[in-house]
């Protein structure tokens, strides 16, 4: 079981159209002091790889339940079937880098890749973070102090799930 937050990554096709697809392989690393990179895996030939390997930028929109329905259309609906515009969704462009965001995700990255590995089918993509917008009504100090409750993410382990409760901070538990 791997356990994984859901994420829609944005991505520029060649016609100056714009491409969504869940991608749930998604972390961060730290290149160095305060420096985290982004790290997604694709898999396969999917055009949403096609077009990161293309152009180097991408968008990455956490997934909250309210968007559930929106996820699952775009996993379950191919770019290569045509444009992915059988339900309703809103699309702008991010403030840093020239990328698709979804105006119903509340977290999102715009990211340009540095670095990419290549395994197999897999590629990993590690991205520098070049701008992140919040949900004003999160109402985080920082990155670090987000209450995922009101974030309400969708989690992903085959199935989907949300987060039930806050249980404290680091230190809370000990004495």
């Amino acid at each position: 079981m791997c356990v994984q937050p859901a994420f829609i990554i944005g991505t520029n096709n060649e016609d100056g159209t714009y491409n969504f697809a869940p991608i749930t392989w998604v972390s961060v690393t730290n290149e160095k002091e305060n420096d985290y990179l982004l790290t997604i895996s694709m898999f396969g030939t999917k055009k949403t790889k096609q077009n990161v390997i293309r152009t180097g930028i991408l968008s990455v929109n956490l997934v909250s339940t309210d968007m559930l329905e929106l996820m699952d259309y775009f996993g379950t609906h191919h770019a290569k079937d045509g444009k992915k515009d059988g339900i309703p969704y809103s699309v702008c462009r991010g403030d840093v880098v020239d990328v698709p965001i979804l105006d119903a995700s509340r977290w999102i990255y715009e990211c340009e890749v540095v670095h990419s590995i290549e395994i197999g089918e897999s590629t990993t993509f590690f991205c520098r973070i070049k701008n992140i917008q919040i949900d004003e009504q999160l109402e985080c100090v920082d990155t670090f102090d987000v209450n995922l409750t009101k974030l309400e993410p969708v989690i992903y382990s085959g199935m989907y799930h949300s987060i039930g409760k806050l249980l404290g901070k680091i230190g809370d538990f000990t004495k």
